[in-house]
Parts: C-alpha cells; sequence; structure tokens
C-alpha cells in the first residue's frame, strides 16, 4: 500500500509539473520593448506588464536577457533570439499579445526555410505564411467561414491555381494583426482551393519595411 501510494505522489507530481510547464508556455511572451537600463541590467516591458529590470542571463515572463549595449539589447525567448531597440515594441514569433500598437515583428525560418506565425483576422485566429509572391491575403473558403467572413460579399474574380483558373472573392478585411502589431482595411482573396494555412501576401507586406537577417524577417511598421 505504501509503494502504491508513493507511486501516486510521484504521479502526481508529475502531472503538477507538466501543468506548470504548460502555464509557463501559455504565458510566455510574445511583446517585448527594450525602455532603458540600469548598469547591466534592462529594463524590459513585457506583453504590456510593468517594466522589469532583468541582469543579463535572468529570465522573466520566458524572455532571457542575453547581452545588453547602448540602446540595444538581445534577448530570447523559446529558442529565438532577438534584438531590441530602445522604445520599439517587437512581436516575437506572432503569438497573441494584448493591445495592438506594436510596429515591429520578428519570424524566423522553419526547417524548410518557410516563415509560419500565428495571427488574426478581423479578430479571428489563423496561422500564417509570409509570402512576397502572393498578391494580398488568401485564404481558403473553408478559413473564411471558420472566422466568419462573408466573402459572398466580395467582388468575384478569376484566381490561378495548380489546378488551373477557378472562381474565388475579392474583399477588405477590417484588420490583420501578427503579435502586437495591427493593421486595418486590408484586401484579401479566398479561394475555393483547399490551404494548409493563410497566406501573408503584398497587401499587408507593403505596410512594412522588410529586411532579412540570417534565418529571421524583420517587419518594420511604415504606415
Amino acid at each position: 500500500m505504501k509503494a502504491h501510494a508513493g507511486a501516486k505522489r510521484l504521479l502526481l507530481a508529475a502531472v503538477a509539473a507538466q501543468l506548470m510547464a504548460a502555464a509557463a508556455v501559455a504565458h510566455a511572451a510574445s511583446s517585448v520593448t527594450l525602455t532603458g537600463s540600469i548598469g547591466s541590467r534592462a529594463i524590459l516591458i513585457v506583453n504590456g506588464n510593468a517594466p522589469k529590470t532583468v541582469a543579463i542571463g535572468e529570465s522573466y515572463q520566458g524572455v532571457k536577457l542575453v547581452s545588453l549595449q547602448a540602446e540595444q539589447a538581445v534577448v530570447e525567448l523559446e529558442g529565438k533570439r532577438v534584438n531590441l531597440r530602445m522604445d520599439t515594441p517587437v512581436s516575437i514569433g506572432g503569438g497573441a499579445a494584448t493591445g495592438g500598437g506594436g510596429s515591429r515583428v520578428v519570424l524566423t525560418a522553419d526547417s524548410r526555410g518557410h516563415f509560419m506565425t500565428q495571427g488574426a483576422i478581423n479578430g479571428r485566429p489563423v496561422t500564417f505564411m509570409l509570402d512576397t509572391g502572393a498578391t494580398s491575403i488568401a485564404l481558403s473558403m473553408a478559413d473564411a467561414q471558420r472566422i466568419g467572413l462573408d466573402y459572398t460579399k466580395g467582388q468575384r474574380v478569376q484566381i490561378g491555381t495548380a489546378n488551373g483558373t477557378t472562381q474565388g472573392y475579392r474583399l477588405r478585411v477590417q484588420s490583420v494583426r501578427v503579435g502586437d502589431v495591427e493593421v486595418y482595411d486590408i484586401d484579401a482573396v479566398v479561394s475555393p482551393e483547399s490551404m494548409p494555412f493563410v497566406l501573408l501576401g503584398n497587401s499587408f507586406i507593403t505596410r512594412f519595411s522588410m529586411r532579412r537577417d540570417a534565418d529571421q524577417m524583420v517587419l518594420e511598421k511604415r504606415y
């Protein structure tokens, strides 16, 4: 009986550890701002919370301070390293965040070289893939229906696909959001073709200046 009770306690402890780990991931940062420094400590604002001083090597809400220089810092989140500039909010990986007034998005390439990120259209969650070859935001009818987008009120257009030409719909969506960066009144196309993700095309990208830095794509909001 004692052995059984001990095993049960170990099982409960393991479950508790898993729940704590899941909670830590759920509360991991997606928006980080370097707002100042005190000696060798950076002052960070994470997900809109109160400023926190963090020493090199320390972590706060999943954000680890790697290095600190004059008005610049390098932080690490979920294995991704990102450069911060003073008073410039950065959305890391495009995770959900509060607010919407950010101006910078940093995306990291996956193993296939694609820049994937979670985001939202009209406040409803979607999975984006950055695609500079796409004219606009492009999503399937299935995704449009899932997020409550009434594409039938849009303009009927012909869409070229790998399987030939098909009929889709062009319309404007109220908002597109990646992390804490949100833009409004964006051109989008809805296709009957099945798509595993939503293409984050040039109707969104042209609102930003874009640069490639190794395996990272940095988007700086222009307007």
